[in-house]
């Protein structure tokens, strides 16, 4: 390569993405600079591609992979900041800038994946791979990259190539607009209220987080939208009956033709995107796209999964729907509500905890003040894994004044990754919450090594007037489960960029981290350190900590149900093998309602519209990988349960064999070195609270 880091001549020096960087510099990236950017980087790695091909006739991984990887390490660099403030503030010009780039990715995507050229040459190098001492994750990277020039359709005839590029360009440009309208139906909704005669219930943080959407709108009183923290709210805890309908109502008709704003409308969208992934698939010779999305996964195939997914459902639903009997008696004999509908559930629910338990989200909120919480994750982060976190705050170039930085750090000091991190709701932000990589651990053309960085974001209640953030416990079990996805990715010492961190791993292992580390949000040893009252510092105290974990496993069998819905449904729209025949989406997911879950929610309903997972997510027909891995998960934690929470020789052994080795071995493999066997199901339903 003539230079890794690449300055064009034209314009660079007035680009900052095409500046030589170490972390991006968010603050100057302005919506012109991204399309010329990205095309020129495209442009100068296809080119680089091109002479290394034509310059070389025996190939090594020294004058092969290490200088495509390198070319795509360059790619990462200036495409993630990107992608991750169109994410994180959005706004229509970074937007379109976004999508100006979406077809030039995509082609090169599929011009890379179908290069004969390439393709023979990695061909012949994995053949060489004894002869020049390739070691196993050399091996399992060319292995992966064989397979995946199959998928990408390398062995195809011409026609077949350009559809195939054709069908990955669009389905990019779907996916975007998909989010996109997510996001824009549920920017557009709102409800204003002068006085909070008509808002009993609601709890004062929620009060004051509508109350101050009001001041940042110019208005007086309380503004309710559809943000996940004040949709909670409202429908968790409104008295007000009709309120909640109202809020439900828009909330799971976003993006349909049933909101407000119906140009949102996704179905179309939906029948498009699975169309074409039906067409894609039986391009590559698959009979439908669950097929395709499965070749590269753990999973054998579709009907291993639904035989995992129904067998989870025969052991859940008898239980569901004992605990939806009780909520509805509940809701009769306490509430006066004698036809409990979905708007009513969560509210209900509520209610229910706090009578059988004496404790609720809310009552546990000023003992999870955010700094507290992170500091107590990061303290159980060092125990277990001989690591420190240190927050850096000198000259932090970050794309939103809530947004800080911190470095991980082995216990000499040395730096091992650093990570952003976002974690409050706001205008123009996508809902969830989730971790990206910005990049990944590589050693450098030049010989230096790349640490990894991350992007940890959420949508939390932000600080309300003199208050900090205070947490309720279900954020805090996702704030521990995004930063189990982190730990994955910055803990690697894997240094080939495509087995480094989280990449090379099968995509229905990638929530193991992520859900283990949830595990100790419900320990007292977790709890002790996680807690700490706003205004006092305590620690939980001892008769809410015995409430909350008396109360882990309440509905848990309800919730197991509607997750397998979820599931079922992502692979029976999938598993359609008849062009002539396309999915009626809604008629599926009823009859997946009618088999497997336990609350059906109204006719009007439209859920899938904002389904992003599997839409513009990467689940399609991988939704089931929070189930599969959630059995990997406790399987591995209750080695802890074991041998001690904060046992530091089985946290070093969880380090050595899941979180450094990335996707350097199979999953599987990785999965018996650490638990000395094959995954049990066993540890999961005992977590779940549901006997076996």
């Amino acid at each position: 390569m003539t230079d890794s880091n690449f300055n064009a001549s034209d314009n660079s020096s007035n680009n900052p993405l095409l500046s030589t960087y170490d972390l991006a510099p968010f603050s100057e990236i302005k919506p012109e600079y991204i399309e010329p950017a990205i095309k020129q980087t495209l442009e100068w790695a296809k080119s680089e591609i091109e002479n290394l091909l034509k310059n070389n006739t025996q190939f090594t991984w020294e004058n092969l992979m290490q200088p495509i990887e390198a070319l795509g390490n360059v790619l990462d660099k200036r495409w993630s900041p990107v992608s991750h403030i169109n994410s994180v503030t959005n706004s229509d010009e970074i937007r379109n800038a976004y999508d100006a780039c979406l077809p030039l990715l995509s082609e090169y995507s599929t011009w890379l994946g179908q290069n004969k050229v390439l393709f023979e040459a990695v061909q012949q190098l994995y053949n060489d791979r004894d002869k020049l001492n390739l070691d196993s994750t050399q091996e399992k990277i060319l292995a992966d990259e064989l397979r995946d020039f199959r998928l990408a359709g390398v062995a195809l005839p011409d026609d077949k190539k350009a559809r195939y590029g054709e069908i990955q360009r669009r389905l990019s440009e779907l996916s975007s607009k998909y989010e996109q309208n997510v996001l824009d139906a549920t920017m557009s909704w709102e409800k204003h209220f002068v006085d909070a005669s008509e808002l009993s219930g609601l709890p004062e943080s929620v009060l004051g987080l509508i109350e101050q959407n009001a001041k940042n709108a110019g208005k007086s009183g309380y503004l309710l939208n559809l943000e996940f923290p004040c949709y909670y709210g409202v429908i968790s805890y409104a008295d007000n009956r009709d309120l909640r309908q109202e809020v439900y109502r828009a909330y799971s008709t976003r993006a349909s033709e049933l909101s407000d704003s119906a140009k949102y409308d996704n179905l179309p969208i939906m029948n498009e995107i699975l169309a074409l992934r039906l067409e894609l698939a039986q391009i590559l010779g698959f009979s439908n796209y669950a097929e395709l999305s499965i070749a590269s996964k753990m999973a054998e195939a579709p009907k291993q999964i639904l035989d995992f997914l129904s067998d989870l459902a025969d052991k859940s639903k008898p239980q569901a729907q004992q605990e939806l009997g009780d909520l509805k008696e509940f809701a009769k004999t306490q509430l006066n509500i004698n036809d409990l509908q979905a708007w009513d559930v969560a509210y209900t629910s509520e209610k229910l905890k706090q009578h059988k338990y004496a404790v609720s989200q809310e009552e546990l909120r000023p003992y999870f003040p955010v700094k507290q919480v992170q500091k107590g994750l990061f303290n159980i982060t060092e125990q277990l894994f001989g690591v420190q976190v240190k927050e850096i705050t000198d000259q932090v170039n970050k794309w939103h004044q809530d947004v800080q930085l911190f470095e991980l750090q082995d216990s000499n000091g040395e730096q091992i990754a650093r990570f952003y991190v976002d974690l409050f709701a706001r205008s123009r932000k996508r809902g969830g919450a989730w971790m990206a990589d910005y990049c990944s651990r590589f050693i450098l053309p030049d010989g230096g090594q790349q640490k990894p960085v991350a992007f940890l974001t959420c949508n939390f209640n932000p600080p309300v007037g003199n208050k900090p953030a205070l947490l309720t416990h279900d954020e805090v079990v996702t704030l521990f489960h995004e930063f189990g996805h982190g730990l994955h990715h910055m803990l690697t010492k894997v240094n080939y960029l495509s087995a480094s961190g989280i990449h090379g791993v099968e995509w229905d292992a990638v929530e193991l981290p992520s859900q283990f580390m949830e595990n100790f949000c419900y320990e007292k040893e977790g709890l002790q350190v996680i807690s700490g009252h706003y205004e006092t510092g305590e620690p939980l105290p001892d008769d809410l900590r015995d409430k909350l974990q008396a109360a882990k496993n309440f509905q848990s069998a309800m919730m197991m149900v509607r997750q397998l819905e979820f599931s079922i449904f992502d692979l029976h729209i999938h598993s359609n093998d008849n062009p002539a025949k396309p999915v009626d989406i809604q008629t599926v997911l009823d009859t997946v309602r009618s088999n497997v879950a336990v609350i059906t929610p109204p006719q009007w309903n439209r859920f899938q519209n904002s389904f992003s997972h599997i839409f513009a997510g990467g689940y399609s027909a991988g939704y089931y990988s929070y189930k599969w891995a959630e059995v990997l998960s406790a399987d591995a934690f209750s080695k802890f349960e074991e041998d001690g929470i904060f046992s530091r020789e089985s946290g070093e052994a969880f380090k050595q064999h899941i979180l450094e080795k990335g996707g350097s071995q199979p999953a599987m493999e990785l999965f018996k070195n650490f638990r000395g066997r094959e995954p049990s199901i066993e540890p999961l339903l005992r977590h779940s609270g549901i006997a076996a």
